[in-house]
């Protein structure tokens, strides 16, 4: 496995569940400075963290990287169409 691309898969996809999470706290609160940040920081965090866990089952992004490196492996390949 590549992890190299796994871990970049991963935390692209941890950081945009961080994001949505925050957004989505924060948007609980009538007022924005009645925001219970400590419980926005929390919340978005460990979902960031359980976003990493359920990216160890697997990543669509590196196997469909897995999958163009395996067909384009021989670059004279594609001189012969």
């Amino acid at each position: 496995m590549d992890w190299k691309l796994w871990w970049k898969a991963a935390g692209i996809r941890a950081l945009k569940t961080i994001a949505q999470t925050a957004a989505s706290t924060i948007g609980t609160s009538a007022v924005f400075w009645e925001v219970n940040w400590s419980l926005v920081g929390g919340a978005s965090l460990l979902a960031g963290v359980l976003s990493l866990f359920t990216s160890l089952a697997g990543l669509p992004e590196v196997e469909m990287a897995k999958k163009q490196t395996i067909t384009h492996a021989d670059p004279e390949e594609d001189d012969l169409k």
